[in-house]
């Protein structure tokens, strides 16, 4: 039966902020952002800094937008003219008061063209000067919008990669504690909401700020009385787009939880499929599926209604304050207070003085949403990088510093937890001289993963020390240290690009021969070769063409490729069946010859000739020795060994 709404949308809204990254909606990253800002002047002094560079630019685009406003006004006020000397023409008896700006054009087109000119050739030179201007507000128009777009790319793209270069320099503690859906947020919905602010909620705010207020100039020069009574209607407009702003808001929020409940769903579903279909799942699933379905459609009708109703109810209420001010305008008219061509120009005006109101606060919310998400991309950007201790007198020229490595390890005392109320390893000591091998055994979760992680220095001890060839690994540079350490995990990822291209990635100086070779060494040569293009064949989706040994061997051969003399085996068998284990023991063997080497396996089998074996139980080493000494104490390590106790 399936669960009720409620469970279901707590329980897959929060696993959807990973589902956002790729289906670019819902409730976790995304609505985070549409929120606002905590600090907005230290968050707009920020995007500043990314706009200095291109001020140049940015004057010339401030410089289009006036130029495109007045230039669209004036447009305006030039049927003024036009109107009242086809009025003058027909009735030459009857004296019109027009304002001085009018007289000004006008005296400007008689000296064009003679005053003692026909009033087509009036009519028609005004008519080619008003469509100079049009082309002049297009071409403004369009510069305009090409050194925005310009800017904003520009910007984005040095956001972009100082976000990139900031993360590949976090700590592997930062990834480890934040969903990949919330880190690829960063990049995309947050990073899609500045670039909309810079590219267009900040131009259609300056833009509808300059709209608003020359169209205000121009009709208060029109008339003065039409204008008082355009403004009373002011607060109506900004009254009624708050409250329908609001409601829209309400709905909208609603929906995108909804919509997050639904994504998390579907990635769920996706991604276990094959589990779903083994027992049978598959009317429960469309089933849920339809009670979420349903959930988000109605909040949907209700979120688009409030949202497609604010134009309709705007628009006419416009069209109500442009009613009133013709209607009042008319009488004026008859008054003789406001000519004909005065009239049709404000009555232009007043149909658009609503126009920049609504644009200003529509992108109101839009740049809150953007500066949020500027405040999430910077939150990361100031996270402290992982760093490394400044010699003193400069790099040394030999020792561990250095990069001259031999693979003497040596722990002492060490104790450590992610987290300081839970302690994961307790007063851990062991050593391990070069060419050694030394295997962790224990149960799932005694902390041999852990002692690999602070090994590479993906985390730092909180007590004790760690030494490589005598020297403290924390006065090592990390990509020394790490450069003379190759993992191969118990999860494989390979990256899109050939085969050749997956295995040189642990030395990327590697000639053809050496990968190949490193290949052969890890028994990966032979079913590589039965492969469509061989050591050209593409690789995408993590090697999704592959069987999961197969990445495992392309895994191996990536270590072995690597002339690091420390190697650490994290479960490196653990997806190799029994026989291709068995075809690549004398290829690990020979690659760990020479190596210090750290071996993690749930199969004893495989740690049999290890120079010591460690059994590790709640962080601690509870027994230590050869394969043979470890069976003589009939101990743990006997007990697993033998099926006494199983390893959970």
């Amino acid at each position: 039966m399936a669960r009720d709404l409620q469970q279901l949308q707590k329980q897959y809204n929060t696993s959807a902020a990973d589902a956002r990254g790729m289906f670019g909606g819902g409730r976790g990253p995304a609505a985070r952002a549409s929120g606002t800002p905590k600090n907005t002047a230290r968050t707009v002094a920020r995007m500043l800094s990314y706009l200095k560079p291109y001020r140049g630019r940015l004057i010339l685009t401030v410089v289009c937008m006036l130029m495109t406003t007045v230039t669209a006004l004036f447009a305006s006020y030039m049927l003024a003219p036009i109107i009242d000397r086809l009025s003058m023409y027909l009735h030459p008896e009857k004296e019109l008061d027009i304002s001085a700006i009018e007289t000004f054009l006008i005296d400007r087109i008689n000296g064009l063209i003679g005053p003692e000119a026909p009033v087509a050739t009036f009519i028609t030179t005004a008519a080619l000067i008003l469509a100079g201007i049009y082309l002049l507000e297009i071409f403004f128009a369009y510069m305009q919008s090409r050194l925005m777009v310009s800017v904003s790319q520009n910007v984005i793209e040095s956001i972009r990669n100082d976000l990139f270069e900031k993360m590949a320099r976090l700590p592997v503690r930062f990834f480890d504690s934040r969903p990949t859906g919330e880190i690829m947020s960063r990049f995309s919905n947050d990073v899609d909401n500045i670039n909309v602010m810079i590219s267009n909620s900040l131009t259609s705010i300056i833009s509808g700020t300059v709209t608003l207020i020359g169209t205000l100039v121009f009709m208060i020069t029109t008339s003065w009385i039409l204008t008082l009574i355009t403004v009373v209607f002011i607060p109506i407009f900004t009254w009624g787009g708050m409250m329908i702003a609001g409601l829209s808001r309400k709905y909208y929020k609603s929906q995108q939880a909804a919509l997050g409940a639904v994504n998390g769903y579907i990635e769920e579903m996706v991604t276990g499929q094959k589990v779903v279909k083994v027992f049978n799942h598959e009317d429960e699933c469309v089933e849920e599926f339809g009670v979420l379905n349903d959930d988000l459609r109605g909040k949907q009708f209700y979120a688009s209604f409030w949202g497609g109703v604010m134009g309709p109810i705007m628009g006419n209420t416009s069209q109500i304050s442009f009613a009133v001010t013709v209607g009042i305008g008319g009488v004026l008219m008859i008054a003789g207070a406001i000519t004909a061509g005065g009239l049709s120009v404000f009555a232009r005006y007043s149909r658009q003085f609503s126009m920049p109101i609504n644009q200003i606060s529509q992108q109101m919310t839009a740049l809150f949403s953007a500066l949020a998400g500027a405040e999430r991309v910077f939150e990361v950007m100031d996270t402290a990088p992982e760093t490394d201790p400044v010699p003193e007198g400069g790099q040394p020229a030999h020792g561990p510093a250095a990069g001259e490595i031999s693979g003497y390890v040596i722990m002492k005392d060490v104790s450590f937890g992610y987290v300081p109320e839970k302690t994961v390893l307790k007063h851990i000591d062991l050593y391990a001289k070069p060419g050694q091998k030394i295997a962790f055994v224990g149960s799932t979760g005694a902390g041999k993963t852990t002692i690999t992680n602070l090994l590479n220095r993906f985390y730092d001890i909180e007590e004790g020390s760690i030494t490589v060839d005598g020297t403290e690994i924390r006065e090592i540079p990390r990509d020394v240290l790490r450069r003379n350490i190759a993992m191969v995990l118990q999860d494989t990822h390979l990256f899109t690009g050939t085969v050749m291209e997956n295995i040189r990635y642990g030395r990327l100086d590697a000639t053809d021969e050496e990968v190949i070779q490193a290949a052969k060494t890890a028994s990966a040569h032979s079913f590589i070769m039965r492969l469509s293009d061989g050591y050209q064949t593409m690789l995408e989706g993590d090697g999704g063409n592959l069987s999961q040994g197969q990445r495992q061997l392309l895994n191996i051969a990536r270590a072995a490729i690597s002339k690091a003399p420390i190697l650490v085996l994290d479960e490196a068998t653990s997806s190799v069946d029994t026989r291709t284990e068995r075809h690549i023991d004398h290829g690990l063997a020979r690659l760990m010859a020479d190596r210090t080497t750290f071996v993690i396996a749930h199969r004893l089998s495989t740690v049999r000739n290890a120079n010591a074996i460690m059994v590790l139980e709640q962080g601690q080493i509870i027994e230590r020795g050869t394969h043979d000494d470890l069976l003589a104490m009939k101990g743990r390590y006997y007990e697993l060994y033998t099926g006494l106790r199983e390893l959970d």
